[in-house]
């Protein structure tokens, strides 16, 4: 046991050298960029400080891809349901069944009014306003007509 943490201790100490070692950048005399971990001897060089590498810890990406999952579980489930029949108690019920419709179909409209929008080109502030305008009516066709 007592040799495995010796050999576990050296390997890191020896490890780490390598990891703190800087990277330097010099340009040649013929204009070529170099990059090296050792400095150029005789010649103007510049050190580089290499940042470390932004991770996100595994359990967090799994917890995220079980709630998309589930997510995804929910919508295909209440899509699979058969549509609820209109019974015929009223002239009511069958007025607002048609007027889902006919907001469903306006929603329709104007995420395809957005969507060519989108694909014809935009500025940056524009594309964002695009991007959140098409974020709005896609949840409210979700609600209102897909699981509703």
């Amino acid at each position: 046991m007592m040799p495995r943490i010796l050999a576990a201790i050296v390997l890191t100490v020896f490890s780490s050298g390598t990891a703190l070692a800087g990277v330097y950048t010099w340009i040649d005399e013929k204009g070529v960029a170099h990059f090296s971990d050792h400095p150029p001897s005789k010649m103007e060089h510049e050190r580089i400080t290499v940042r470390p590498v932004a991770t996100v810890p595994m359990s967090e990406n799994l917890d995220q891809g079980e709630r998309v999952s589930r997510i995804r579980d929910e919508v295909q489930e209440a899509l699979s349901k058969p549509e609820r029949p209109v019974k015929s108690r009223g002239r009511s019920r069958a007025r607002a069944e048609a007027k889902r419709k006919k907001a469903c179909a306006a929603y329709r409209d104007k995420l395809d009014v957005i969507q060519a929008q989108l694909r014809n080109g935009y500025s940056n502030d524009k594309g964002n306003s695009l991007r959140q305008r098409r974020r709005a009516v896609s949840k409210k066709l979700s609600r209102e007509c897909i699981l509703g």
